[in-house]
């Protein structure tokens, strides 16, 4: 059994995608790969308290080992609530409906 495992660190932006593969040694978790990866540095956004972290799409924390050719994925804050963004929707639906519906009965 090899002492170093190979993964990839990858960062969507809006813009372009940033990946970095690494080698580290056996059993490190996954903050070692973020701060391996540089990307703390050239993107000061990242936030180790506040962003959140994955191997191939699960959620993980910081101090969760690495396996052979995982990928870590870094993830960026929402800009809005899918369940807020939903709501407001519905919302906007139904008063669209009540209008129309008395607009007709005013007629």
């Amino acid at each position: 059994m090899s002492n170093t495992i190979h993964i990839e660190v990858i960062y969507a932006l809006p813009e372009k995608q940033a990946l970095v593969a690494l080698k580290l040694p056996t059993g490190s978790p996954v903050q070692t790969a973020l701060e391996a990866s540089g990307f703390l540095q050239k993107y000061p956004d990242i936030d180790l308290q506040k962003n959140r972290f994955g191997i191939f799409s699960k959620l993980v924390k910081l101090d969760a080992p690495l396996r052979d050719r995982d990928r870590v994925e870094i993830y960026r804050p929402l800009i809005a609530d899918p369940k807020e963004v939903r709501k407001r929707r519905a919302a906007e639906g139904k008063g669209m409906k009540k209008g129309a519906g008395e607009e007709g009965a005013a007629g």
